[in-house]
């Protein structure tokens, strides 16, 4: 398409729900639409807000998206946008009403509920903190404290991944293998369960390392992405997980989200 998609994403809170579902959704059209406009309008309390937006939407021929907890509103939201011939997605109100009908229950329909500071925010807090502070091997003492700890050779996604569960409320500490240095004497004390290698092909490793080599300016024949180096690094990596006796998961082409999940999944069989 010539004009890029224009995406509203209206809510009577934040909007990161409507956000995160328009951007879930929009990858799957990747790379095909290359151009989308995500325009967010938060805390929308009144009618009146929504009808001045749904004409800016009209001008724009935008596609919206709405998470209104209010059934009002919902309703309101729903006719002005038929009114205009414009797509209108409604986020919350299907599942709402199927929570509704299966549990006899009726929403408290209170902006925000979910981004109150109850216990799970501040665990959630604790848990990034705990992870930017034993991120990358900075201090082994964290190996025994923590929830799940992640070993892999360096550019397999160790960092990302564990900001990523530490929103899951999940304390994680990463450790970086490289043939030179010993691993921490911690590794081998700690549960195994609740460690994981992280390990990549040798060819996509070499392409993120000669990346990264350039983006930084250097030379992309240095060391730190010839094959020899990356076999090396490879094989100490396998030494170390036998000797852990850990869970090894291959993150190859793979999203920081579906490694999560996958690590997530084996927490919850064991």
């Amino acid at each position: 398409m010539e004009q890029p998609l224009k995406v509203f994403i209206i809510s009577d809170s934040v909007g990161e729900t409507g956000e995160h579902v328009a951007k879930a959704a929009i990858s799957q059209f990747r790379p095909m639409l290359q151009q989308v406009d995500l325009r967010k309008f938060a805390h929308i309390d009144t009618v009146e807000h929504v009808k001045n937006i749904v004409k800016i939407a009209k001008q724009q021929q935008a596609l919206i998206i709405y998470t209104l907890v209010r059934q009002e509103m919902r309703a309101y939201m729903e006719q002005v946008a038929a009114e205009e011939q414009l797509a209108a997605i409604d986020v919350l109100g299907p599942i709402m009403h199927a929570v509704q009908r299966v549990t006899s229950e009726s929403p408290k329909e209170e902006p925000g509920l979910v981004y109150q500071l109850d216990d799970g925010y501040f665990k959630k807090i604790e848990a990034i903190e705990f992870a930017v502070k034993y991120d990358d091997g900075k201090d082994p003492r964290g190996i025994l404290k923590a929830d799940i700890v992640l070993i892999g050779v360096s550019r397999t996604s160790k960092t990302p991944l564990s900001q990523y569960l530490a929103h899951k409320k999940l304390k994680v500490a990463n450790i970086p293998l490289v043939p030179e240095v010993e691993p921490p004497e911690e590794l081998y004390m700690m549960d195994p369960h609740k460690c994981f290698g992280l390990v990549i092909s040798k060819e996509k490793l070499h392409s993120i390392r000669r990346e990264r080599l350039l983006a930084l300016g250097l030379r992309d024949d240095a060391s730190y992405a010839t094959d020899a180096r990356i076999e090396a690094e490879i094989a100490h990596f396998q030494k170390v997980v036998e000797q852990i006796g850990c869970d090894v998961i291959d993150v190859t082409n793979k999203a920081v989200e579906e490694t999560a999940n996958d690590i997530l999944q084996r927490r919850r069989m064991r």
